[in-house]
């Protein structure tokens, strides 16, 4: 669906901006009618055709542009390498190519605009993962292309996104392990990092509430530093515990690793449910019990819904919450 003739190609040809272009094009004011007149000839010259996406007189590139911050990716070996990977996948299948940047911490900090959202380079962008709120706000404020989350959102903020249900899936897992015996539960994960582990550690809260378990503020346990990066290092006791409930298999795969390298076992002396069913290749990811999350059917609602909002059709705005289930493993033992 890419044309082989760009917007730059033509910007070059004529000696203007490809902004010039782009509003020569689309019918925008901003350009003369004789530079109009100029820019559309030699368009009709290259070749250059244009497609309509819902917008009278807009021009589609076939291109989705997808804005991942370069901690949270790791290829194909992490939970977003993976989500990319179906996010693509879910492109191609409705005849979209996807254009991958990573957002370095030095752009965000500093508030920097993606440069796939320069030039016209694509239809509409899908950020994926956790980014800084004053970020998000700039960069969606100054753009019109159309804009869609996976796997976070905004507080005190209405944008389109779809997430995993990390509520109400930590909220089954903790309650699993209360039916299991279990009623001093720790909680890993750096709460206030990403939306994501805010929401499993209030599933969470509400379990140990509703079994009329009271919650100790030495039961909530950080996994990671403020820019995302893990710990090594969590735990090397179980600290009076007899369960944790761990904001990611990564995460309950480092503490198992930490807890068994100090004497203890799993789950014959504690414990340890994770989140997501997914580690990276290498690991044991046939034993933690955790809650799926349905990555490919996520990567599809986004997709789909994005392209329905580029062509300005009906779609489900605000936040679509995509469910999971519960994966029963060898992480947790009766008691």
């Amino acid at each position: 669906m890419a044309k082989s003739v760009t917007l730059a190609d033509i910007a070059a040809k004529v000696g203007v901006s490809n902004v010039a272009v782009s509003k020569a094009l689309s019918g925008k004011p901003g350009v003369s009618d004789e530079m109009r007149a100029r820019i559309k000839s030699v368009a009709e010259e290259l070749g250059y055709v244009s497609t309509a996406s819902g917008k009278s007189g807009s021009i589609e590139t076939g291109n989705i542009g997808v804005v991942i911050p370069e901690n949270y990716y790791g290829y194909t070996t992490s939970f977003y390498g993976q989500m990319y990977e179906k996010v693509v996948r879910a492109l191609y299948n409705n005849k979209y190519y996807g254009i991958l940047e990573l957002l370095t911490q030095e752009d965000e900090k500093g508030c920097n605009i993606p440069k796939v959202m320069q030039d016209e380079k694509v239809d509409g962008l899908i950020l994926l993962g956790q980014m800084d709120e004053a970020y998000i706000a700039k960069m969606v404020g100054q753009t019109e292309l159309p804009v869609f989350f996976l796997d976070t959102y905004v507080r005190a903020t209405t944008f389109d996104t779809v997430i995993s249900d990390g509520y109400y899936g930590m909220y089954m897992l903790t309650n699993y392990l209360v039916s299991q015996g279990h009623r001093k539960i720790g909680f890993v994960g750096s709460v206030d990092v990403t939306s994501s582990i805010t929401d499993r550690f209030w599933g969470y809260r509400r379990a140990l509430r509703e079994n009329g378990i009271e919650f100790e503020e030495s039961w909530e346990i950080p996994d990671r530093s403020e820019d995302g990066k893990s710990f090594e290092k969590i735990l090397d006791s179980p600290a009076g515990l007899d369960a944790f409930a761990c904001n990611s298999d990564f995460t309950a795969h480092i503490l198992i690793q930490n807890l068994e390298e100090a004497g203890y076992h799993v789950p014959e002396d504690v414990s340890v449910v994770g989140f997501d069913n997914f580690l990276p290749a290498g690991m044991e990811s046939d034993r933690i019990t955790t809650y799926g999350v349905d990555m490919e059917r996520m990567a599809e609602t986004c997709v789909k819904s994005l392209i329905k909002k580029i062509k300005h059709k009906k779609y489900v705005e605000g936040i679509q919450i995509v469910t999971g289930k519960m994966v029963l493993k060898k992480t947790v033992r009766k008691k």
